[in-house]
Order: C-alpha cells, then sequence, then structure tokens
C-alpha cells in the first residue's frame, strides 16, 4: 500500500536525485506544447491568492513561450478548486495555485473533502507568505490589540470577527488569539475578502481577518485601523501596525498564509522540474519581487524539496490549533 505522503517524499527524492531539466526535456518528452496552461486559483477574482496567480502566471508563460489561462474556481474554501485540480489530466497542462486552507487545512476541519492533497498533488515551490492583519471597524473604541482584549473581556461574547470561512487561515488566527487572551468574540463567516472589507467598513462587523493585499490599502488610506499582523516582524507596507507578539497574552505569536504552485500527481517528471526552475527564476525577478512586497507579502524562495520540509512542517502547527480549538465545518 502507498503511504499518504508518498507523493510528497517522491517530490523530494525526485529533486534530490539531481536530474536537470535539461537532460530530463532532451530524454524526448515534448512538453510544453504549443498550447495554453490552465492555472487553476481556488480563489475569486482579486483575492491575494488570484492576483499571485496572475503575476506569476503571466512571468511563467513568458519563459516558456506560451499562454497560461488563470480558471477561478472559488468555493467551499478553495475546496471545489483544488477538487478540479486533482481531478485533472497529469499531462503538464494544469497547474494550482495553492493556499494552506484547501491544501493542510481543510481535511483537518471537514471530513467531507475526498482528496489527500499530499497523494494527490506534486508540490512544485512556494510562491508567496504573508501574515494575516487584523483591522477595526470605524469607531470601535479599540486602536490596538491590547484594548481590543481590554473591550472584549469587558463584554464577552459581543464583539464580532469575520474571516474568509471556517478552517480558513484566517480563522485559525483568531482563535489562536482567543486561546492565548483567553477572550470569546464571535466569528462570522464570510466567502472573500471583498465582502469583509465592505462590512467591517459599514459597521456590519467589528473585526476584519484580511490577507496583506486586502488590507494593507485600506490601512495605508485610513480607511480601516490596523490593530495588528499575525508575522513575527511587522511589515513594511504598514509600519505602523503592530505584531500580535507585541502584546503580552500573544508574545511569540507568528502564523503566515502561504501560497504555493501544484500540479496533479502523475504529472511526468521533466515537467515538475521545469516549472520548479522557471518558478525560481521568476520569484528572482525584481518587478516580481517588488509586487509582491508592495502587497505585504515576502516571495516564496527555496528548492523543491524544501517546500515538502515546509508544507509538513505547517500542516503539523494547523493540527495543533484545530485540536484545542475544537474547530469543524458546519
Amino acid at each position: 500500500m502507498p503511504t499518504p505522503r508518498r507523493t510528497f517524499v517522491a517530490a523530494a527524492a525526485l529533486l534530490a536525485a539531481g536530474f536537470s531539466a535539461t537532460a530530463a526535456m532532451a530524454s524526448g518528452n515534448a512538453w510544453p506544447a504549443a498550447k495554453p496552461i490552465t492555472l487553476i486559483v481556488p480563489f475569486s477574482a482579486g483575492g491575494n491568492v488570484d492576483t499571485t496567480a496572475r503575476l506569476i502566471g503571466q512571468k511563467l508563460g513568458e519563459r516558456l513561450h506560451q499562454s497560461v489561462v488563470i480558471d477561478n474556481v472559488p468555493g467551499a474554501g478553495g475546496v471545489l478548486g483544488v477538487s478540479k485540480a486533482v481531478k485533472a489530466p497529469a499531462d503538464g497542462y494544469t497547474l494550482l495555485m495553492g493556499f494552506d486552507g484547501p491544501i493542510s487545512i481543510a481535511q483537518l476541519v471537514n471530513s467531507a473533502v475526498k482528496y489527500d492533497a499530499e497523494k494527490d498533488l506534486i508540490p512544485v515551490g512556494l510562491t508567496t507568505i504573508a501574515p494575516v492583519v487584523a483591522v477595526a471597524r470605524p469607531g470601535l473604541p479599540a486602536h490596538n490589540l491590547n484594548e481590543l482584549i481590554a473591550l472584549a473581556r469587558s463584554k464577552p461574547g459581543s464583539l464580532t470577527y469575520a474571516t474568509s470561512g471556517v478552517g480558513t487561515m484566517l480563522h485559525l488566527a483568531m482563535e489562536m488569539l482567543q486561546e492565548r487572551a483567553k477572550i470569546k468574540l464571535v466569528h462570522v463567516p464570510y466567502r472573500g475578502g471583498a465582502q469583509i472589507t465592505s462590512d467591517v467598513m459599514g459597521g456590519q462587523v467589528d473585526i476584519g481577518m484580511l490577507t496583506t493585499v486586502s488590507a494593507v490599502p485600506m490601512v495605508q488610506q485610513k480607511k480601516l485601523e490596523g490593530l495588528g499582523v499575525t508575522s513575527a516582524r511587522r511589515i513594511d507596507a504598514i509600519p505602523n501596525v503592530p505584531t500580535f507578539g507585541e502584546t503580552a497574552e500573544l508574545k511569540g505569536f507568528d502564523l503566515n498564509t502561504w501560497t504555493g504552485l501544484f500540479v496533479p500527481a502523475k504529472t511526468p517528471q521533466a515537467v515538475v522540474i521545469r516549472l520548479a526552475t522557471e518558478l525560481d527564476a521568476v520569484l528572482k525577478l525584481p518587478e516580481v519581487k517588488k509586487r509582491l512586497e508592495d502587497g505585504g507579502a515576502t516571495p516564496g524562495s527555496g528548492t523543491q524539496a524544501s517546500f515538502v520540509q515546509f508544507l509538513k512542517k505547517e500542516k503539523a502547527g494547523y493540527a495543533q490549533i484545530v485540536k484545542s480549538a475544537h474547530i469543524q465545518a458546519e
């Protein structure tokens, strides 16, 4: 019987074996042919995953001399898009811009998820890492996390916070905050960042948990107030917003979202190696680095093997939070 981690381990072994993309392509594999590549984005247009995918897809297309078509498949916190990707032909013409929720968290919180990302996908490379930003509605009598915690303690169970869904990275971050600070807020799940931003600005919910792509412009324009970022360090795009870890109850807090490129299991080795090589080159382009960093993200780096290890470590951390907070999809 194959082990649940065979695909990830195989990907790591492939890199360690030292095959070169040039040698692999010389063996007779005709990929890439003159036909479009589809890049599945398991999120709606305009979000951080979509923005990253369009940038990476464009640059990959330029390097591969063919078009990359974006296929947005939102729904179920990204599960629908990943489900489509794992069922796609493993011929090198379907890619997936995966992210933490449907890749590493979904199976932990929802027994209805039928795919196993560790068996059904091959990781190509890490594309971005970015924190979550907690923002407050106009008029909320809390301007930082210390004040938010004090307010929540004075009104237990009355403050509301919005995320992009149960079991998402945004949800886990706030559950972790509540556990450490020993406070209770009411979770209001949404379908995307645009709706969260709109309702926080309109005062329908008190706090929004947003990715940097959604939060940074709002904070910079002073349309929303940043309460904190979940990374260990402040981010340059909004340097006045403190980290969660700067609050006494949250010392050491460090939780980030990520995106990464994947392909269906059994995709030819030569294709995987070529994609990993080209992705690494794309992420080193000055214009790509600048655009990602302007949005509050850190460009991915490292080898395909290091991405495999990153995924294992992240999933183990998510499992601890899910178990401690008793998170389950409804």
